[in-house]
Formats: structure tokens, C-alpha cells, sequence
């Protein structure tokens, strides 16, 4: 990947921290916008008389009487925090420098960790997994979905601090991470070697019946190319019908979504839907004429987040897929991703979206055309066999009658 590639920043929906384990603020900020493959630079300043007062006010008190040394660097990045922890809204976040580059370095899939998805449950104020990611340290460890991460190498985490927690987590190759998870109301504790993790994004199989069966772990980086090439594979081998699965995918690059959600609707159907905060609309219209023609059905759950649910909405409100499984996450707001100069960074929720049928999607989710709940049961396994995931046999059964 070159270098320019690398150093573009999209606009996503990041409901995850990928952890592989994955001056001042009146700074010039440059924010980079990923628009038709152009990058658009916008100058904002923040010139906040009455906040600058009152913090010039508190330094003079601190200067004159506070005992001991300041670490200006310190000082400045907590004052930061504390500013935008003050909005009160759990996806607007700060970054540091270093933070923001192995945030950009998980987008674009470059891991070293344990390998697990995370978020932060706002109602507990949790760390917790959403999934592990298949075949690496956290799915050998016997980490599930829905653990919760108490504390990390004896350190205690709150959902607040999922970005502490996620860099805690993250490590150097061949280290140990020690875990303190709760599952099922009882206490328990992990300790695992880090790797350097390779994600599949898209994984495809053919299942009875020359069903095609296409899996999403995140909506990354190229994900919709592997798409493309994986559905190729499967028309190659004559598919009849095609199961889309993204349960436990909490979202990823917008883009990458909407690009997948091109290859299967109609030209010029509206896709998405995204209003900011002075009600201007935006309508993203697919573009291309679709690539596919076989009945398709959509997997989703309670984990089926952000990018995951544009998908849904979109292939769901144009006809092109019926939905099985559980209601989705729920989160229908998007963030930009802003660059200061000194390479810290700023993920803002600036719009929120809706399907083509404009229904509201965030603290709500999207509800399956056929509801099939997993048994907690199920949800506790590692790995589920096809027999026993009925969700998966729903499908199957759904597509079989189209």
C-alpha cells in the first residue's frame, strides 16, 4: 500500500476499536474528507473567548501556587479530553499522535495484538467484546462475544476509557497481556501472547443447494473489492442464491459499505440517507448497475453496527434482500475524522443517517424481516456448527423458497 493511500482519512462509522491486541486546541485543524476519490483540505479554528479565559485564569493560579512540575504535553492532551468527554456523546473522542496513528494503522489492517473487537457499552460503562477475530490469540483463548474487559494487566477500565483499554491491550509481538473478563456474572482471567493478525475481511463458501455464502468481519479497508472477487468465485461455481452474513460486524469505512451495497442494487437507488446538524440533506444513489441477480438473504444481530447497517437499510429498503436474525445494534450517526497539524486527532459525530425510506435507525436498529433469536446457549460457543445455527438454517430455509 503506498504511502499517499495510507495517509488518506475517510469518513466512517467506527461503533469499534479495532484492538489487534488494535498549540492547544486553537491549532489549526486540517480535515480530510474522502470524496470521490478527491481529498478536500477545510481550515477551523476554535477561538473560544470564554473558554480560553477561564483556562488562562486557572494556569495564572497554578503558575503562582502550584507545587511541583507540569508536563505541559500532559496537561494539554488531558484538557482536550476533558473538553470533549464535556459533550457528553460516546463517539466524539480525541486523539493523540500516537493514538491516531494505530487508529489509521487499524483501518487499514495492519495488527499487532491479540485480535478482538471491542466497544463500549454506554448503559454498563463496559469495555466489551464484540468479537473475536477468527483464528488469532483472543479466538484461541476461548474469548466470546458480549465478555465484558474488566481490567487489563492488573488495571481497572471503565467504557469511558476504551481507548486506554484498547492501547493497553495493543503490544509489542511476542508479549503477554494478562485479562480480567467478566461472563455470565462470574470473573475470569486471561493471559494471552500477542501475534501480528492478519484479518480476512470477506470469507465465502458454497453451503447445499449451490447457496453462496459470504461472511464480513468489518467493513475495512477493501473489503468491498474482496467482495467483488469472492462473488465471482461463487457465480464461478454456478450459485443459485446468496446468504450475506455481518452478525458480530460492528461497522467500518462508510464507503466500503455503500460500494458493496452498489454491486447489488439498481443504478441511480437511493443507498443512504445523512441529514448534520443544520438539517442538510445528503442522498448517496448507487451508481452502477449490479453485479448479481440471485435471491439474497442478510444475517444480522444485536452486534450488526454502524456500516453493517447501512448495508441492512439499504439492501432491505430497495427490495434486494430479506433480513433474518436479530434487531441490530443501532447506532445511525456518522463521525469525521479530523488531523491537527501536530498529528493528534479528532473523530466527531457530525451527521446522522437513515435508510432510502429515511427510517431512523440510531438507538434503534433495524429489524429483521424474520426474527430468529440465537439460544444464550449459542451465543457461548466458540464455534457454532452450521446444524445448530439457526439463524444460519433460517436462511438457508428463506433463500431455498425464493
Amino acid at each position: 500500500m503506498d504511502l499517499n493511500k495510507r495517509q488518506k482519512v475517510y469518513k466512517v462509522i467506527m461503533l469499534v476499536v479495532i484492538v489487534a491486541t488494535i498549540t492547544f486546541i486553537a491549532t489549526t485543524l486540517l480535515m480530510y474528507q474522502h470524496i470521490g476519490g478527491n481529498v478536500r483540505y477545510v481550515t477551523v479554528s476554535s477561538n473560544d473567548g470564554g473558554i480560553s479565559s477561564t483556562l488562562a485564569s486557572f494556569r495564572k493560579i497554578i503558575d503562582q501556587k502550584f507545587l511541583g512540575d507540569i508536563d505541559e504535553e500532559k496537561v494539554m492532551q488531558e484538557t482536550i479530553r476533558g473538553y470533549i468527554k464535556g459533550l457528553d456523546d460516546p463517539y466524539t473522542e480525541y486523539m493523540t499522535k500516537e493514538e491516531m496513528q494505530e487508529f489509521t494503522a487499524d483501518v487499514m489492517g495492519n495488527f499487532t495484538g491479540i485480535g478482538v473487537y471491542l466497544t463500549k457499552d454506554s448503559q454498563k460503562n463496559a469495555v466489551v467484546v464484540i468479537s473475536p477475530i477468527k483464528d488469532t490469540p483472543a479466538h484461541k483463548a476461548g474469548i466470546l462475544p458480549g465478555d465484558i474487559i474488566t481490567k487489563v494487566d492488573g488495571v481497572s477500565y471503565t467504557g469511558e476509557q476504551l481507548t486506554e483499554a484498547s492501547n493497553k491491550i495493543r503490544g509489542e509481538l511476542g508479549t503477554k497481556v494478562k485479562l480480567e473478563i467478566i461472563r455470565d456474572n462470574k470473573t475470569l482471567e486471561f493471559e494471552i501472547t500477542r501475534e501480528n493478525i492478519k484479518i480476512n475481511h470477506v470469507e465465502e463458501k458454497v453451503l447445499e443447494n449451490n447457496i453462496g455464502y459470504i461472511e464480513f468481519n468489518s467493513f475495512d479497508e477493501g473489503c468491498s473489492e474482496e467482495f467483488k472477487e469472492k462473488l465471482e468465485e461463487l457465480k464461478n461455481k454456478n450459485i443459485t442464491s446468496l446468504i450475506i452474513d455481518i452478525r458480530n460486524n460492528g461497522g467500518g469505512l462508510v464507503d466500503e459499505a455503500l460500494e458493496i451495497a452498489d454491486y447489488i442494487v439498481e443504478k441511480d437507488k437511493t443507498l443512504l440517507i445523512t441529514v448534520d446538524k443544520n438539517n442538510n440533506e445528503n442522498i448517496t444513489k448507487s451508481k452502477k448497475d449490479p453485479i448479481i441477480d440471485v435471491p439474497i438473504v442478510l444475517l444480522i444481530n444485536e452486534n450488526s453496527a454502524s456500516a453493517s447497517e447501512i448495508l441492512a437499510g439499504a439492501l432491505k429498503d430497495n427490495g434486494k434482500a430479506t433480513i433474518v436474525g436479530e434487531k441490530s445494534y443501532g447506532k445511525g450517526v456518522i463521525q469525521e475524522l479530523l488531523t491537527l497539524t501536530d498529528g493528534s486527532g479528532l473523530k466527531i459525530t457530525t451527521n446522522e443517517y437513515f435508510t432510502p425510506n429515511r427510517n431512523k435507525i440510531n438507538e434503534i436498529g433495524i429489524t429483521p424481516d424474520i426474527e430468529v433469536v440465537l439460544s444464550d446457549e449459542l451465543k457461548q460457543q466458540l464455534v457454532i456448527e452450521e446444524k445448530d445455527d439457526t439463524q444460519l438454517q433460517k436462511a438457508i430455509e428463506t433463500v431455498k423458497q425464493k
